[in-house]
């Protein structure tokens, strides 16, 4: 037996299967700079690389929010990684402020400079990405109807990784404590070695 149901009719249950199916997902820390000069910072839960070379990765932005906004202006973001001593500062950059407060300050997380671009990176995670806009994206249905939400990819411009994270060059996801979204109203998912297995692409 199987559950089947149409999205358009709704899904009949206590809660949307969809993102726990679709998951779980990296989480996308987005850091933007208004153009007035306020850092801002949100995560959002539909986030992933999408190329190597160059590399860009996205986010979806459901309803105009001020990261979208931002990034409209300067054309720039920053993806900082969450780890698992940063869910809890995580969780209090997604409340609901106006745009002139920056959750920098509502978390107590550090500004830190970036190099190439002019947005600030959170100094307590190991791992940040400086980016520049390439493509921000209305999303349709399959009926063209534009929906209320935007893709926003961006291009890779500068890596920061905290050395502690490269073992021989490689680096060791098992042990840099990714948290991961899932599905459910208030579900994450950790990472570390026990996860761990390797398989070799076939010659």
């Amino acid at each position: 037996m199987t559950y089947f149901y149409q999205p358009k009719d709704g899904h009949g249950l206590p809660h949307d299967p969809f993102n726990a199916i679709v998951g779980p997902r990296p989480i996308g820390w987005i850091s933007t700079r208004s153009k007035a000069g306020v850092d801002n910072l949100a995560p959002y839960s539909f986030f992933n690389a999408f190329n190597y070379v160059p590399p860009i990765v996205g986010f979806s932005s459901i309803g105009a929010k001020d990261s979208l906004r931002n990034i409209q202006e300067t054309g720039e973001f920053v993806w900082n990684l969450v780890t698992r001593d940063l869910a809890e500062a995580m969780n209090q950059s997604c409340a609901a402020v106006g745009p002139d407060v920056s959750e920098f300050d509502l978390t107590g997380l550090t500004r830190c400079d970036s190099r190439l671009v002019n947005v600030a990176r959170v100094q307590e995670s190991p791992v940040s990405f400086e980016c520049r806009s390439t493509q921000i994206i209305q999303l349709q249905g399959v009926d063209g109807h534009k929906v209320d939400s935007w893709l926003v990819l961006g291009e890779v411009v500068g890596v920061h990784v905290q050395e502690r994270l490269l073992k021989d060059g490689v680096y060791d996801t098992a042990n840099a404590g990714h948290i991961l979204r899932g599905g459910g109203p208030a579900d994450y998912f950790s990472i570390g070695p026990a996860q761990l297995f390797q398989m070799w692409r076939p010659r």
